[in-house]
């Protein structure tokens, strides 16, 4: 039997080390059935942290070891849109399709040969979202322009080589937008399906899923099927004149079929309060599959993903998954699918038949090397905020060896994730479980603008970023700390990128935080807007105002226009090679902090950009954190090294 002892919250002995964090939960980047037969292979990208992030692609041999299918130092990752996606794919023969991140060409990798080029040596020109459809390679091509905003469209890329001696043989399928995603050949090859959308909105707001007639090879007319003003998602055919796709008319991302006849007529499949569809931020997610019988499996979200199989009668019946949030459907292959995303032992990757449900098998990841009882649990809450319910998760301190002190309340840090139009599902993961287990809590908060909770909630956001993100994560750690769970006086914020702005806004606009930590914040939106990539060219006119017009929100609202009010003690984590948020920002709040005498610390790295990927990196980080929050609010961290304080 094992007896806790009574110490001070942030101070409990832990297992669970930054190195074994970093290596823990794989970052799982597509997956495919490989292979014909009753037994084909399970292939999956991961990103390697411990190959300064490189993404391999990988397969379980029949003895169930894992090797690489994409050998060092080749790299599978696509930077179309800048977040990338469908950076590979491959055939039942074991040919690999992948992006080269290096150089962004499409390259083929047949079994015991060097990978060939298939895309020309062009200057800037980009390839994601990549699909083996028909025997056809299909790829969403981001071409860059100086001084001009990038051209994309849906090509076709010859498999026998030749695009990459004449970029004529690479065929221009559809464009006609500023985006394009999911293209989807009927079975017949007559018609392609895709989703576009044009500035200033993001494919969350509104986007239009349109439908073309192929001829000698390219579409010669298109029509909108949907959308305009929804945001429709994932095109899939079921024959020749009839698809499925996700919409959200109702506010709510649901399951949609459609037929090519004279008046379009598409209607909803088992509608629920519950969202099939998320924020397309990288190309190639899928959160539904047609199963050859007809039956549909999708992902359902409200707060947390669940799985469910919709019948051909439209009922719709629950499925077991060991995820709860990124749930994604790799592939599917008769009635057994993959799926990605992470639970309650982390991320990882797993083969699910849904006739079949006690053969589901773990393919990575997915486990917990400390064992459950050191793996947080996460409880939904919610609390009142001035813009309406404010929804999070709870990770509270847990360790089976140790307890707080009777008259003592722990450390929470506040978490806050980037997008801003994104979501956390509650899962619990390595970082949170780093922290936890030496008696820090965590709150993870789904601020207004968030999506898995309707398109109301996500829109709150709409013209109010630096405004609604704030109140409600200051909403949320009062209320946590009124309720008894958290001590108001050791109350930190957390969050990189969007997250990172919300961290600076909250610090220099409220007093409830008494430790920030900013990984690669946005400081200056006006600088925001002159540097970001195109992508993003017109985000901020949603959430904040076009300029010139609303200059003066630009102004008012950035934490760089405040930062004589910055008088919290922070640490600031920047990638030297982030195109998204340069250094420059980290270095002005660093700069002002030194200015105001403040306590902080500045950890700038070589070779990183937007996000963390490298293993030294992130055990620099994790390590850094919990010293930081250790001298901060004035716990003991042993076994981490110490960091100093300017």
């Amino acid at each position: 039997m094992t007896t806790t002892r009574a110490l001070p919250y942030g101070s409990w002995p832990s297992p669970i080390s930054a190195a074994a964090v970093s290596a823990a939960s794989p970052r799982i980047e597509g997956a495919r059935f490989v292979g014909g037969g009753s037994a084909p292979q399970v292939w999956w990208g991961e990103s390697v942290p411990e190959e300064a992030g490189r993404s391999a692609v990988r397969r379980r041999t029949s003895s169930g070891s894992v090797e690489d299918v994409l050998p060092a130092p080749w790299s599978a990752r696509s930077r179309v849109h800048e977040y990338g996606g469908g950076s590979w794919t491959a055939d039942d023969q074991g040919v690999l399709y992948f992006v080269e991140k290096a150089d962004q060409r499409v390259r083929r990798l047949r079994p015991g040969s060097e990978p060939q080029p298939l895309t020309p040596d062009a200057g800037d020109v980009r390839y994601g979202g990549l699909s083996l459809q028909r025997g056809r390679l299909l790829a969403v091509r981001e071409a860059h322009r100086e001084g001009r905003p990038p051209l994309r469209d849906i090509v076709e890329i010859p498999l026998d080589g030749s695009g990459a001696r004449d970029a004529a043989r690479i065929v221009s399928l559809a464009s006609d937008s500023d985006f394009v995603a999911h293209p989807a050949l009927s079975p017949d090859g007559r018609h392609l399906a895709w989703i576009a959308w044009d500035h200033p909105h993001m494919a969350w707001d509104r986007a239009e899923l349109r439908i073309g007639r192929i001829e000698d090879g390219a579409v010669a007319e298109w029509t909108t099927v949907a959308g305009g003003d929804s945001s429709p998602l994932q095109p899939v055919w079921t024959a020749d004149d009839a698809l499925l796709f996700a919409d959200d008319p109702s506010g709510r991302w649901n399951v949609w079929r459609m037929r090519l006849t004279a008046d379009l007529p598409h209607e909803p499949v088992a509608e629920a309060d519950a969202d099939t569809g998320g924020p397309l931020w990288v190309l190639g997610t899928r959160w539904f599959a047609a199963l050859e019988d007809g039956r549909i499996v999708a992902v359902r979200t409200n707060g947390a993903d669940a799985l469910v199989l919709i019948g051909t009668d439209g009922a719709a019946h629950d499925l077991p998954s060991d995820a709860v949030t990124r749930l994604s459907i790799e592939d599917v292959r008769g009635t057994r699918l993959l799926l990605s995303g992470a639970g309650s032992r982390g991320a990882g990757l797993w083969e699910l038949d849904v006739d079949s449900l006690d053969a589901r098998r773990l393919i990575v990841g997915g486990e917990s090397p400390w064992g459950d009882e050191w793996m947080p649990r996460s409880r939904a809450v919610t609390f009142p905020g001035p813009h309406g319910p404010v929804h999070a998760f709870d990770y509270p301190p847990r360790n089976p060896e140790a307890r707080g002190p009777q008259d003592e309340r722990p450390p929470y840090v506040v978490f806050v994730h980037g997008g801003p139009t994104d979501h956390v599902g509650g899962a619990a993961s390595g970082k949170i479980a780093y922290l936890t287990s030496r008696g820090i809590g965590v709150l993870d908060v789904n601020y207004g603008g968030s999506t898995g909770y309707g398109r109301a909630y996500r829109e709150r956001l709409l013209g109010q970023w630096g405004v609604v993100d704030v109140d409600d994560v200051v909403a949320a750690a009062r209320g946590h700390a009124a309720a008894g769970a958290a001590d108001p006086e050791r109350l930190a914020i957390a969050g990189g990128s969007a997250g990172g702005w919300t961290v600076l806004c909250a610090l220099t606009g409220s007093d409830v935080f008494g430790a920030g930590i900013s990984r690669y914040g946005v400081a200056d939106l006006r600088r925001l807007a002159e540097d970001t990539h195109d992508f993003e060219a017109s985000y901020l006119d949603g959430m904040v105002g076009p300029l010139p017009d609303a200059e003066h929100l630009y102004v008012q609202r950035s934490p760089l226009t405040h930062l004589d009010r910055l008088r919290t003690p922070l640490l600031i984590e920047q990638g030297l090679e982030d195109r998204v948020v340069p250094p420059s920002q980290s270095e002005a709040v660093r700069d002002a902090l030194a200015a105001n005498g403040v306590a902080h610390a500045y950890l700038a790295f070589e070779g990183e950009g937007h996000g963390f990927r490298g293993a030294e990196t992130l055990v620099r980080t994790l390590e850094a954190e919990v010293a930081f929050l250790g001298q901060v609010f004035g716990f003991e961290t042993p076994g981490i090294p110490p960091l100093p304080l300017d």
